[in-house]
């Protein structure tokens, strides 16, 4: 049974995402409205245009959500990875504050604190500490 349920997810998933893509295109959106028209030329039932597009408008919003969730979900691991990465590199390096690693749960407030309290020597980032200790002891 479980299998069965995993098939009609998965089918169902595949017509949500088709029907969304295609719904998204300008082609459909005019259909969309030549088809209305249509209908009000031809003076049919409004009442049963008027509950296939409410029907309509709550499953395309219920397929963007689901789409919309998706990417959310996707981004959200994306930027697991990053952080992930961006901590090594922190821990890694010499000269990397150590305190740097995993602010991203802190306000904002909190970070800019962090990124103005011990600025870098640039001086020393770019030529090395034997190279600035040499100018000053030259000067």
């Amino acid at each position: 049974m479980s299998k069965q349920k995993g098939r009609l997810e998965l089918l169902g998933c595949r017509i949500s995402e088709a029907v969304a893509s295609f719904s998204a295109k300008p082609l459909a959106q005019v259909g969309l409205v030549v088809l209305c028209a249509a209908w009000f030329f031809l003076a049919l039932r409004v009442d049963i245009l008027t509950a296939a597009l409410s029907i309509l408008a709550i499953t395309l919003t219920q397929m963007v959500l689901n789409k919309q969730e998706s990417r959310e979900a996707d981004a959200h691991r994306r930027d697991i990875a990053l952080h992930a990465k961006l901590d090594e590199l922190l821990h890694a390096s010499q000269r990397a504050r150590d305190e740097l690693a995993g602010i991203e749960e802190l306000e904002e407030e909190e970070i800019e604190a962090l990124k103005t309290s011990r600025r870098p020597n640039l001086a020393l980032a770019k030529f090395g500490d034997a190279a600035v200790r040499g100018r000053r002891g030259a000067g």
